[in-house]
Protein backbone atom coordinates (compact mmCIF):
# COMPACT_ATOMS: atom_id res chain seq x y z
CA UNK A 1 0.00 0.00 0.00
CA UNK A 2 1.43 3.32 -0.75
CA UNK A 3 0.56 6.63 1.74
CA UNK A 4 0.12 8.52 -1.66
CA UNK A 5 -1.15 8.63 -4.76
CA UNK A 6 -0.71 10.55 -8.10
CA UNK A 7 -2.71 13.61 -9.76
CA UNK A 8 -2.74 15.79 -12.26
CA UNK A 9 -3.94 19.38 -13.29
CA UNK A 10 -2.95 21.38 -15.78
CA UNK A 11 0.61 22.57 -13.92
CA UNK A 12 1.47 18.81 -13.69
CA UNK A 13 1.64 15.94 -11.68
CA UNK A 14 1.80 15.69 -7.57
CA UNK A 15 1.35 13.16 -5.28
CA UNK A 16 -1.50 13.73 -3.12
CA UNK A 17 -2.24 11.73 0.24
CA UNK A 18 -3.98 8.67 -0.50
CA UNK A 19 -6.12 8.88 2.05
CA UNK A 20 -7.28 12.76 1.37
CA UNK A 21 -10.35 13.38 0.02
CA UNK A 22 -9.26 16.72 -1.35
CA UNK A 23 -7.48 16.70 -4.29
CA UNK A 24 -4.50 18.21 -6.40
CA UNK A 25 -5.69 21.85 -6.54
CA UNK A 26 -6.44 21.69 -2.82
CA UNK A 27 -3.05 20.64 -1.73
CA UNK A 28 -1.17 23.23 -4.07
CA UNK A 29 -3.63 25.97 -2.45
CA UNK A 30 -2.49 24.29 0.92
CA UNK A 31 1.33 24.62 0.38
CA UNK A 32 1.25 27.41 -1.47
CA UNK A 33 -0.93 29.54 1.69
CA UNK A 34 0.71 28.42 4.61
CA UNK A 35 0.34 31.89 6.72
CA UNK A 36 -2.28 31.69 9.49
CA UNK A 37 -3.61 27.86 10.40
CA UNK A 38 -7.14 29.06 10.14
CA UNK A 39 -9.41 27.30 8.37
CA UNK A 40 -12.77 28.27 6.75
CA UNK A 41 -15.65 29.12 9.43
CA UNK A 42 -18.15 26.03 9.47
CA UNK A 43 -20.85 28.47 7.89
CA UNK A 44 -18.61 29.23 5.34
CA UNK A 45 -18.18 25.53 4.50
CA UNK A 46 -21.58 24.53 4.94
CA UNK A 47 -23.01 27.72 2.42
CA UNK A 48 -20.58 26.60 -0.41
CA UNK A 49 -21.47 22.87 -0.15
CA UNK A 50 -24.99 24.21 -0.13
CA UNK A 51 -24.43 25.73 -3.63
CA UNK A 52 -23.01 22.57 -4.93
CA UNK A 53 -25.72 20.51 -3.73
CA UNK A 54 -28.42 22.46 -4.65
CA UNK A 55 -26.29 22.60 -8.36
CA UNK A 56 -26.44 19.18 -8.86
CA UNK A 57 -30.06 18.87 -8.14
CA UNK A 58 -31.08 21.66 -10.66
CA UNK A 59 -29.04 19.73 -13.66
CA UNK A 60 -30.32 16.84 -12.82
CA UNK A 61 -33.66 18.12 -13.15
CA UNK A 62 -33.01 19.93 -16.59
CA UNK A 63 -31.47 17.04 -17.31
CA UNK A 64 -27.63 18.15 -17.78
CA UNK A 65 -26.63 15.59 -14.87
CA UNK A 66 -27.17 12.08 -15.05
CA UNK A 67 -29.23 10.84 -11.84
CA UNK A 68 -26.95 8.75 -10.52
CA UNK A 69 -24.46 11.53 -10.82
CA UNK A 70 -26.32 13.93 -9.13
CA UNK A 71 -27.65 11.53 -6.65
CA UNK A 72 -24.04 10.66 -5.63
CA UNK A 73 -22.71 14.40 -5.54
CA UNK A 74 -25.83 15.27 -3.56
CA UNK A 75 -25.38 12.07 -1.09
CA UNK A 76 -21.34 13.25 -0.40
CA UNK A 77 -23.36 17.25 0.29
CA UNK A 78 -25.40 15.82 2.81
CA UNK A 79 -22.23 14.19 5.07
CA UNK A 80 -20.45 16.97 4.85
CA UNK A 81 -23.55 18.88 6.03
CA UNK A 82 -24.39 16.24 8.70
CA UNK A 83 -20.49 17.08 9.78
CA UNK A 84 -18.20 14.49 8.31
CA UNK A 85 -15.33 15.42 6.40
CA UNK A 86 -14.79 18.57 8.03
CA UNK A 87 -10.72 18.15 8.49
CA UNK A 88 -10.67 17.81 4.35
CA UNK A 89 -10.91 21.93 4.29
CA UNK A 90 -7.76 22.80 4.40
CA UNK A 91 -7.15 26.00 2.42
CA UNK A 92 -6.39 28.89 4.54
CA UNK A 93 -8.36 31.75 4.91
CA UNK A 94 -5.46 33.85 3.67
CA UNK A 95 -5.56 32.43 -0.04
CA UNK A 96 -5.80 33.48 -3.56
CA UNK A 97 -7.89 35.87 -4.66
CA UNK A 98 -11.92 35.30 -5.11
CA UNK A 99 -11.69 31.95 -3.20
CA UNK A 100 -11.26 29.58 -6.34
CA UNK A 101 -8.69 27.27 -3.71
CA UNK A 102 -11.72 26.91 -1.29
CA UNK A 103 -14.36 26.55 -4.42
CA UNK A 104 -11.97 23.63 -5.67
CA UNK A 105 -11.39 22.42 -2.07
CA UNK A 106 -15.22 21.83 -2.11
CA UNK A 107 -15.13 20.80 -5.72
CA UNK A 108 -12.63 17.91 -5.19
CA UNK A 109 -14.04 17.06 -1.88
CA UNK A 110 -17.61 16.50 -3.19
CA UNK A 111 -16.07 14.71 -6.27
CA UNK A 112 -13.73 12.70 -4.55
CA UNK A 113 -16.81 11.16 -1.99
CA UNK A 114 -19.55 10.95 -4.53
CA UNK A 115 -16.71 8.63 -6.88
CA UNK A 116 -16.52 6.42 -3.94
CA UNK A 117 -20.11 6.07 -3.04
CA UNK A 118 -20.48 4.92 -6.71
CA UNK A 119 -17.35 2.36 -6.14
CA UNK A 120 -15.00 4.68 -7.74
CA UNK A 121 -11.46 5.23 -6.28
CA UNK A 122 -10.25 8.55 -4.78
CA UNK A 123 -7.96 10.89 -7.07
CA UNK A 124 -9.20 9.09 -10.09
CA UNK A 125 -12.43 11.68 -10.60
CA UNK A 126 -14.80 9.26 -12.54
CA UNK A 127 -17.37 9.23 -12.88
CA UNK A 128 -17.75 12.34 -11.07
CA UNK A 129 -15.56 14.97 -12.41
CA UNK A 130 -14.86 18.49 -9.25
CA UNK A 131 -14.92 20.94 -12.72
CA UNK A 132 -17.77 19.55 -14.55
CA UNK A 133 -19.91 17.68 -12.88
CA UNK A 134 -19.59 19.36 -9.21
CA UNK A 135 -18.84 22.96 -10.43
CA UNK A 136 -21.06 22.64 -13.75
CA UNK A 137 -22.46 26.02 -14.61
CA UNK A 138 -20.82 28.01 -12.07
CA UNK A 139 -17.67 29.77 -11.36
CA UNK A 140 -15.76 30.68 -8.27
CA UNK A 141 -16.91 34.29 -9.42
CA UNK A 142 -20.33 33.59 -8.39
CA UNK A 143 -19.74 30.45 -5.94
CA UNK A 144 -18.11 32.71 -3.32
CA UNK A 145 -20.09 35.61 -3.44
CA UNK A 146 -23.34 33.80 -3.07
CA UNK A 147 -21.51 31.81 -0.62
CA UNK A 148 -20.32 34.57 1.63
CA UNK A 149 -23.56 36.16 1.40
CA UNK A 150 -25.30 32.98 2.53
CA UNK A 151 -22.95 32.42 5.61
CA UNK A 152 -23.64 35.90 6.58
CA UNK A 153 -27.56 35.48 6.68
CA UNK A 154 -27.49 32.08 8.72
CA UNK A 155 -24.96 33.72 11.39
CA UNK A 156 -27.14 36.99 11.54
CA UNK A 157 -30.14 35.63 13.87
CA UNK A 158 -27.66 34.39 16.55
CA UNK A 159 -26.15 38.28 16.57
CA UNK A 160 -29.44 39.53 16.52
CA UNK A 161 -30.81 36.67 19.08
CA UNK A 162 -27.68 37.92 21.52
CA UNK A 163 -28.77 41.38 20.67
CA UNK A 164 -31.87 40.86 21.71
CA UNK A 165 -30.78 39.37 25.15
CA UNK A 166 -28.66 42.24 25.94
CA UNK A 167 -31.11 44.79 25.58
CA UNK A 168 -33.40 43.07 27.56
CA UNK A 169 -30.62 42.39 30.33
CA UNK A 170 -30.12 46.14 30.20
CA UNK A 171 -33.94 47.67 30.26
CA UNK A 172 -34.66 45.43 33.09
CA UNK A 173 -32.15 46.83 35.32
CA UNK A 174 -33.50 50.13 33.63
CA UNK A 175 -36.74 49.32 35.60
CA UNK A 176 -34.95 47.88 39.05
CA UNK A 177 -32.78 50.84 39.02
CA UNK A 178 -35.75 53.65 38.37
CA UNK A 179 -35.85 54.66 41.99
CA UNK A 180 -32.33 55.46 42.26
CA UNK A 181 -31.20 58.86 41.92
CA UNK A 182 -27.43 59.75 41.06
CA UNK A 183 -25.24 62.43 39.85
CA UNK A 184 -25.08 62.74 36.00
CA UNK A 185 -21.39 63.15 34.46
CA UNK A 186 -20.62 65.26 31.60
CA UNK A 187 -16.65 65.49 30.12
CA UNK A 188 -16.32 63.55 33.54
CA UNK A 189 -16.86 66.25 35.48
CA UNK A 190 -20.17 66.51 37.89
CA UNK A 191 -23.13 67.31 35.89
CA UNK A 192 -27.27 67.53 36.98
CA UNK A 193 -29.06 64.48 38.35
CA UNK A 194 -29.87 61.75 36.34
CA UNK A 195 -31.69 57.61 37.80
CA UNK A 196 -29.30 55.01 37.48
CA UNK A 197 -32.53 53.90 35.68
CA UNK A 198 -32.55 55.95 33.22
CA UNK A 199 -28.89 55.61 32.55
CA UNK A 200 -29.74 51.31 31.74
CA UNK A 201 -32.54 52.37 30.02
CA UNK A 202 -30.79 53.77 27.50
CA UNK A 203 -28.47 50.95 27.51
CA UNK A 204 -30.96 49.03 26.42
CA UNK A 205 -32.79 51.35 23.84
CA UNK A 206 -29.04 52.12 22.04
CA UNK A 207 -28.72 48.18 21.84
CA UNK A 208 -32.62 47.71 20.64
CA UNK A 209 -31.95 50.54 17.63
CA UNK A 210 -28.82 48.57 16.41
CA UNK A 211 -30.36 45.37 16.28
CA UNK A 212 -33.01 47.34 14.03
CA UNK A 213 -30.55 48.79 11.64
CA UNK A 214 -28.82 45.32 11.18
CA UNK A 215 -31.22 43.54 10.43
CA UNK A 216 -32.45 46.20 7.82
CA UNK A 217 -28.55 46.30 6.41
CA UNK A 218 -29.12 42.76 5.96
CA UNK A 219 -31.71 43.04 3.70
CA UNK A 220 -29.73 43.69 0.78
CA UNK A 221 -27.72 40.34 1.21
CA UNK A 222 -31.01 38.48 -0.19
CA UNK A 223 -30.39 38.73 -3.66
CA UNK A 224 -27.91 36.27 -5.04
CA UNK A 225 -25.91 36.51 -8.12
CA UNK A 226 -25.60 32.98 -8.42
CA UNK A 227 -25.50 32.13 -12.05
CA UNK A 228 -23.81 35.02 -13.38
CA UNK A 229 -20.38 32.66 -13.75
CA UNK A 230 -17.33 34.03 -14.61
CA UNK A 231 -18.39 38.21 -15.23
CA UNK A 232 -22.18 37.87 -14.12
CA UNK A 233 -23.44 37.69 -17.50
CA UNK A 234 -24.56 33.99 -17.29
CA UNK A 235 -22.06 31.93 -19.76
CA UNK A 236 -22.92 28.77 -19.78
CA UNK A 237 -25.77 28.81 -17.17
CA UNK A 238 -29.22 27.37 -18.40
CA UNK A 239 -31.68 30.47 -18.69
CA UNK A 240 -33.68 28.99 -15.43
CA UNK A 241 -30.78 28.10 -13.56
CA UNK A 242 -30.63 31.24 -10.79
CA UNK A 243 -34.39 30.58 -10.28
CA UNK A 244 -34.39 27.15 -9.68
CA UNK A 245 -30.93 27.52 -7.69
CA UNK A 246 -32.71 29.96 -5.19
CA UNK A 247 -35.70 27.54 -4.71
CA UNK A 248 -33.32 25.02 -3.86
CA UNK A 249 -31.11 27.33 -1.38
CA UNK A 250 -33.98 28.96 0.07
CA UNK A 251 -35.28 24.53 1.02
CA UNK A 252 -31.92 23.84 2.42
CA UNK A 253 -30.93 26.88 4.35
CA UNK A 254 -34.03 28.34 5.95
CA UNK A 255 -33.37 31.47 4.61
CA UNK A 256 -35.73 34.31 2.67
CA UNK A 257 -33.73 34.88 -0.49
CA UNK A 258 -33.91 36.75 -3.97
CA UNK A 259 -32.88 36.19 -7.80
CA UNK A 260 -30.41 39.31 -8.68
CA UNK A 261 -32.00 41.60 -10.23
CA UNK A 262 -28.02 42.51 -11.61
CA UNK A 263 -25.97 39.83 -11.38
CA UNK A 264 -23.23 41.59 -12.84
CA UNK A 265 -23.48 44.48 -10.49
CA UNK A 266 -23.82 41.79 -7.83
CA UNK A 267 -20.31 40.76 -8.86
CA UNK A 268 -19.07 43.84 -8.90
CA UNK A 269 -19.74 45.18 -5.46
CA UNK A 270 -19.86 43.86 -2.30
CA UNK A 271 -21.27 47.35 -0.83
CA UNK A 272 -24.05 45.48 0.37
CA UNK A 273 -21.41 42.77 2.59
CA UNK A 274 -19.80 46.41 4.04
CA UNK A 275 -22.95 47.79 4.85
CA UNK A 276 -23.79 45.07 7.61
CA UNK A 277 -19.68 45.39 8.44
CA UNK A 278 -20.63 48.58 9.34
CA UNK A 279 -24.00 48.18 10.52
CA UNK A 280 -22.15 45.70 13.02
CA UNK A 281 -19.29 48.27 13.60
CA UNK A 282 -22.12 51.05 14.73
CA UNK A 283 -22.71 48.84 17.21
CA UNK A 284 -19.41 47.76 18.33
CA UNK A 285 -19.02 51.30 19.12
CA UNK A 286 -21.92 51.70 21.44
CA UNK A 287 -21.37 48.20 23.09
CA UNK A 288 -17.61 49.44 23.56
CA UNK A 289 -18.94 52.58 25.50
CA UNK A 290 -21.71 50.50 27.49
CA UNK A 291 -18.86 48.43 28.92
CA UNK A 292 -16.18 51.30 29.52
CA UNK A 293 -19.51 52.94 31.32
CA UNK A 294 -19.82 49.16 33.50
CA UNK A 295 -16.60 49.86 34.42
CA UNK A 296 -15.94 53.47 35.43
CA UNK A 297 -19.55 52.91 37.25
CA UNK A 298 -18.19 50.22 39.22
CA UNK A 299 -14.59 51.13 40.12
CA UNK A 300 -13.34 51.40 43.31
CA UNK A 301 -14.48 49.74 45.95
CA UNK A 302 -13.30 52.53 47.86
CA UNK A 303 -11.17 55.18 45.75
CA UNK A 304 -13.63 54.95 42.36
CA UNK A 305 -17.07 55.68 41.60
CA UNK A 306 -18.08 52.44 43.11
CA UNK A 307 -22.19 52.94 42.18
CA UNK A 308 -22.57 49.80 41.25
CA UNK A 309 -21.21 46.38 41.93
CA UNK A 310 -20.65 43.83 39.62
CA UNK A 311 -21.26 40.01 40.10
CA UNK A 312 -17.74 38.35 41.15
CA UNK A 313 -17.18 36.02 38.16
CA UNK A 314 -13.27 35.07 39.18
CA UNK A 315 -9.89 36.39 41.30
CA UNK A 316 -8.93 39.40 39.98
CA UNK A 317 -5.61 39.49 40.41
CA UNK A 318 -2.45 37.11 41.85
CA UNK A 319 -0.59 38.88 44.11
CA UNK A 320 -3.39 41.45 45.61
CA UNK A 321 -5.99 39.01 47.71
CA UNK A 322 -9.77 39.85 47.54
CA UNK A 323 -9.37 41.96 44.44
CA UNK A 324 -12.06 41.59 41.85
CA UNK A 325 -12.07 42.75 38.32
CA UNK A 326 -14.74 43.55 35.69
CA UNK A 327 -13.60 40.92 33.88
CA UNK A 328 -16.73 40.40 31.45
CA UNK A 329 -16.32 44.07 30.59
CA UNK A 330 -13.03 43.66 29.75
CA UNK A 331 -12.98 41.20 27.54
CA UNK A 332 -15.98 42.83 25.53
CA UNK A 333 -13.56 45.84 25.56
CA UNK A 334 -11.38 43.45 23.66
CA UNK A 335 -13.17 41.39 21.39
CA UNK A 336 -15.04 45.07 20.37
CA UNK A 337 -11.37 46.00 19.08
CA UNK A 338 -11.32 42.53 17.44
CA UNK A 339 -14.55 43.66 15.40
CA UNK A 340 -13.51 47.41 14.58
CA UNK A 341 -10.18 46.00 13.18
CA UNK A 342 -12.09 43.25 11.12
CA UNK A 343 -14.67 45.60 9.69
CA UNK A 344 -11.52 48.04 8.54
CA UNK A 345 -10.49 45.01 6.63
CA UNK A 346 -14.34 44.02 4.85
CA UNK A 347 -13.84 47.90 4.05
CA UNK A 348 -10.41 47.83 2.75
CA UNK A 349 -11.19 44.99 0.76
CA UNK A 350 -14.76 45.59 -0.50
CA UNK A 351 -13.13 49.18 -1.92
CA UNK A 352 -10.40 46.78 -3.93
CA UNK A 353 -12.32 45.17 -6.67
CA UNK A 354 -11.46 45.76 -9.74
CA UNK A 355 -14.04 45.88 -12.88
CA UNK A 356 -15.83 42.61 -12.98
CA UNK A 357 -14.78 40.84 -10.13
CA UNK A 358 -14.10 41.75 -6.06
CA UNK A 359 -11.01 39.25 -5.51
CA UNK A 360 -10.68 40.32 -1.97
CA UNK A 361 -13.96 37.53 -0.99
CA UNK A 362 -11.92 35.06 0.80
CA UNK A 363 -10.74 37.29 3.75
CA UNK A 364 -14.07 39.32 3.70
CA UNK A 365 -16.01 35.96 4.12
CA UNK A 366 -14.11 35.38 6.62
CA UNK A 367 -14.22 38.42 8.87
CA UNK A 368 -17.48 39.50 8.21
CA UNK A 369 -18.80 35.63 9.59
CA UNK A 370 -15.97 35.91 12.45
CA UNK A 371 -17.43 39.55 13.72
CA UNK A 372 -20.69 38.83 13.56
CA UNK A 373 -19.96 35.54 16.08
CA UNK A 374 -17.88 36.99 18.42
CA UNK A 375 -19.72 40.18 18.76
CA UNK A 376 -22.89 37.89 19.35
CA UNK A 377 -20.77 36.00 21.92
CA UNK A 378 -19.64 38.79 23.87
CA UNK A 379 -23.02 40.47 23.88
CA UNK A 380 -24.62 37.53 25.41
CA UNK A 381 -21.89 36.95 27.99
CA UNK A 382 -21.92 40.44 28.81
CA UNK A 383 -25.64 40.14 29.28
CA UNK A 384 -25.46 36.65 31.56
CA UNK A 385 -22.44 36.89 33.30
CA UNK A 386 -22.44 40.91 34.07
CA UNK A 387 -25.80 43.12 33.70
CA UNK A 388 -28.20 40.40 34.77
CA UNK A 389 -26.17 40.49 38.38
CA UNK A 390 -25.83 44.00 38.68
CA UNK A 391 -26.70 45.79 41.62
CA UNK A 392 -26.81 49.77 42.39
CA UNK A 393 -25.04 50.72 45.66
CA UNK A 394 -27.93 53.57 46.78
CA UNK A 395 -25.87 54.92 49.58
CA UNK A 396 -22.97 56.04 47.24
CA UNK A 397 -24.83 57.12 44.43
CA UNK A 398 -26.49 59.67 47.07
CA UNK A 399 -23.38 60.54 48.80
CA UNK A 400 -21.89 61.51 45.68
CA UNK A 401 -24.95 63.59 44.29
CA UNK A 402 -25.67 65.65 47.61
CA UNK A 403 -21.79 66.61 47.11
CA UNK A 404 -22.23 67.67 43.39
CA UNK A 405 -21.84 71.29 42.61
CA UNK A 406 -24.10 70.67 39.53
CA UNK A 407 -27.36 70.80 41.79
CA UNK A 408 -26.74 74.45 41.39
CA UNK A 409 -28.36 74.41 37.77
CA UNK A 410 -32.02 73.75 39.51
CA UNK A 411 -31.25 77.09 41.03
CA UNK A 412 -30.03 79.13 37.87
CA UNK A 413 -33.82 80.42 36.76
CA UNK A 414 -34.44 81.33 40.53
CA UNK A 415 -30.98 83.24 41.00
CA UNK A 416 -29.12 83.73 37.66
CA UNK A 417 -26.21 82.24 35.79
CA UNK A 418 -23.56 84.00 37.66
CA UNK A 419 -25.01 83.80 40.96
CA UNK A 420 -25.39 80.07 41.07
CA UNK A 421 -22.05 79.79 39.52
CA UNK A 422 -20.67 81.70 42.35
CA UNK A 423 -22.62 79.25 44.65
CA UNK A 424 -20.84 76.09 43.05
CA UNK A 425 -17.45 77.69 43.27
CA UNK A 426 -18.15 78.15 46.95
CA UNK A 427 -19.30 74.97 47.62
CA UNK A 428 -16.35 73.23 45.89
CA UNK A 429 -14.01 75.29 48.30
CA UNK A 430 -15.87 74.92 51.34
CA UNK A 431 -16.54 71.33 51.01
CA UNK A 432 -20.39 72.41 51.99
CA UNK A 433 -23.20 70.63 49.80
CA UNK A 434 -25.04 73.28 47.84
CA UNK A 435 -28.09 72.84 49.77
CA UNK A 436 -26.24 73.64 53.23
CA UNK A 437 -25.12 76.67 51.69
CA UNK A 438 -28.72 77.96 50.00
CA UNK A 439 -30.11 77.28 53.61
CA UNK A 440 -27.03 79.04 55.63
CA UNK A 441 -27.26 81.83 53.16
CA UNK A 442 -31.13 82.15 53.50
CA UNK A 443 -31.42 81.89 49.61
CA UNK A 444 -34.68 79.55 50.00
CA UNK A 445 -36.65 78.23 52.86
CA UNK A 446 -39.27 76.35 53.02
CA UNK A 447 -41.55 74.76 50.41
CA UNK A 448 -39.29 76.68 47.68
CA UNK A 449 -36.49 75.13 49.25
CA UNK A 450 -37.66 71.63 48.81
CA UNK A 451 -39.42 72.29 45.46
CA UNK A 452 -36.28 73.85 43.71
CA UNK A 453 -34.15 71.16 44.99
CA UNK A 454 -36.07 67.99 44.49
CA UNK A 455 -33.76 65.78 43.32
CA UNK A 456 -35.99 63.40 41.43
CA UNK A 457 -37.62 66.19 40.15
CA UNK A 458 -34.55 67.55 38.43
CA UNK A 459 -34.01 64.08 36.33
CA UNK A 460 -37.62 65.06 34.50
CA UNK A 461 -38.32 67.76 32.15
CA UNK A 462 -39.10 70.63 33.90
CA UNK A 463 -38.65 73.73 35.73
CA UNK A 464 -37.27 73.18 39.01
CA UNK A 465 -40.30 74.54 41.36
CA UNK A 466 -42.37 76.21 38.58
CA UNK A 467 -45.74 75.59 39.21
CA UNK A 468 -47.69 72.72 37.24
CA UNK A 469 -49.29 73.71 34.06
Amino acid sequence: MTNTRIERDPLGEKAVPAAALYGIQTLRAAENFPISGLRPLPAFVDAVIWIKRSAALVHQETGRLERRLADAIVRAADEVLAGQHRDQFIVDVYQAGAGTSHNMNCNEVLANRANEILGGARGAYQPVHPNDHVNMAQSTNDVIPTAMRLATLVTLPQTLAALDRLAASLLAKGVQFDAIVKSGRTHLQDATPIRLGQEFTAYGRTVERHRKKLREASEWLREMNIGGTAVGTGINAEPEYPERMISHLQQISGLQLRVGQDRVQLMQSMGDIATVSGALRAYVLDLNKIANDIRLLASGPRTGLAEILLPAVQPGSSIMPGKVNPSIAEMVNQVCYQALGLDTTVALAAEAGQLELNVMMPVMAHNIVFALTIVANASAVLAERCVDGIEADEVQCAYWLERSPALVTALAPKIGYAEAAKLAKEAVATGLTVKELVVKKGILEGKELGEILDLRAMTELGVPGAPPK
